[in-house]
C-alpha cells in the first residue's frame, strides 16, 4: 500500500515524479472577446467559478467560448480534500440571493448547456440542497432553452436533501468519485467511496443521466482504476442502466501543500482508458490528460445522444479490458 499522508506538508520526492509538465500539457492562455464577456458577467453578478477557485487548467479556452462552471454555495468548503485547491475553512452566513444572480447570468451567457457546482456546506442541515434546487429554477426561469448539469458534493448522505435537488429533474446529474478505493483516506478524507456510488445508483434509478469523474496520476494503478469501473456499473446498475458518462483526467498538483504528482499518464494510456470503460458498459467516457469534469460538457452531452446502450453483464468483457490496459507509463 502507498501511503501518501507523509508527503503531503514537506512534499518529498521519493519515488514520485517531477513536476515538469511534459509536452502534451499545455494549457491555452486567457484572452480574446469571449473571454472578457464571460469575466465581465461573472465579476458584475459577483459569482464564484470553480474554473478560479480550483485553478482549472483549461479556464483560458473554456472562457474564450463564453463557458463557465458556476460554484454555489460561496468559496469557502468546509472540507479539506487532499487534491483541491478550493478554500477549506468555515464558511461565510449563507446567501440567499444567490440563485437570483445565478439566473440572470445564465439568461446572459444564453448558453445550450450549463453546468453549476458548489463547495461542501457540511454545517447546514441540508447541505445546502434548498440553494441548489432554487438556483436551477432561477436558471429555467431566465434561460429556459439552456440545460442544466449539476456537479453535487453528497449531503453526508442526506438522501432527502438529495431528493430537493432531484426533484428539479436536471438533465445531467453529476458526481464526482475523484480517485480509487485505496486512497480515499487522504484523497477525499471526509467522504465514502460507497456512498458516492449510492448516490449515483438513486439518481439513476429515477431517470436522470448520471455522472462521474476520476483523476488519475495521484498515486493509483491501472488495476485499480478497473476495479472502480466495475464498482460504479455494478453499484450504480438499475432497470434505467448504469452510470453513464465518466470523465477521466491527469491530477495536477495545485500547490507544494496538495497531494503530490505519481505519474504523468500519456494519451495512449488515456485512449485505452476510454476503450476499456466504454466496452465495460459505460455508455460514454470522456478520457485525455486535460479532461476535467465540465470540460466541454455541451460535447459530452452530444456523444452521450449518439451513443449505443452498451451491455453491463458480462465480466469477461472487463477481464479482456484489463489484459489489453498497457503498463502504467511515468511519460
Amino acid at each position: 500500500m502507498i501511503s501518501l499522508s507523509d508527503r503531503i506538508l514537506d512534499n518529498q520526492a521519493g519515488d514520485f515524479v517531477k513536476r515538469n509538465k511534459p509536452k502534451w500539457l499545455r494549457a491555452k492562455m486567457p484572452g480574446g472577446p469571449g473571454y472578457a464577456e464571460t469575466r465581465s458577467i461573472i465579476d458584475r453578478h459577483n459569482l464564484h467559478t470553480v474554473c478560479e477557485s480550483a485553478k482549472c487548467p483549461n479556464l483560458g479556452e473554456c472562457w474564450s467560448r463564453r463557458t463557465a462552471t458556476i460554484m454555489i454555495l460561496g468559496d469557502v468548503c468546509t472540507r479539506s480534500c487532499g487534491f483541491c485547491h478550493i478554500k477549506t475553512g468555515k464558511p461565510p452566513i449563507l446567501d440567499t440571493d444567490e440563485p437570483r444572480r445565478v439566473g440572470e447570468a445564465a439568461g446572459l451567457m444564453k448558453l445550450r448547456h450549463l453546468v453549476i457546482t458548489s463547495v461542501n456546506r457540511d454545517e447546514l442541515p441540508d447541505g445546502g440542497a434548498a440553494i441548489w434546487a432554487e438556483s436551477i429554477r432561477e436558471i429555467r426561469r431566465n434561460s429556459p432553452e439552456t440545460s442544466v448539469e449539476v456537479l453535487i458534493p453528497d449531503f453526508c448522505g442526506d438522501w432527502d436533501a438529495l431528493q430537493v435537488v432531484l426533484d428539479e429533474r436536471p438533465e445531467i446529474l453529476n458526481h464526482n468519485m475523484e480517485s480509487v478505493k485505496r486512497l480515499y483516506g487522504v484523497v477525499r478524507p471526509q467522504a465514502k467511496y460507497q456512498r458516492s456510488i449510492e448516490l449515483l445508483r438513486r439518481s439513476k434509478e429515477q431517470g436522470l443521466t448520471t455522472k462521474t469523474g476520476i483523476m488519475v496520476g495521484i498515486g493509483e494503478n491501472d488495476d485499480e482504476i478497473i476495479e472502480l469501473f466495475e464498482d460504479l456499473i455494478e453499484g450504480t446498475r438499475t432497470a434505467e442502466g448504469c452510470c453513464d458518462i465518466l470523465t477521466i483526467g491527469q491530477y495536477l498538483q495545485p500547490t507544494r501543500n496538495h497531494l503530490p504528482i505519481s505519474r504523468w499518464v500519456t494519451p495512449d494510456q488515456f485512449l485505452r482508458y476510454k476503450q476499456v470503460g466504454q466496452a465495460m458498459g459505460i455508455r460514454h467516457v470522456e478520457s485525455g490528460p486535460m479532461v476535467r469534469s465540465s470540460y466541454h460538457a455541451e460535447d459530452q452531452v452530444l456523444h452521450l445522444e449518439d451513443a449505443p446502450e452498451r451491455p453491463t453483464d458480462g465480466a469477461a468483457t472487463g477481464v479482456a479490458g484489463v489484459a489489453g490496459l498497457p503498463a502504467d507509463q511515468t511519460g
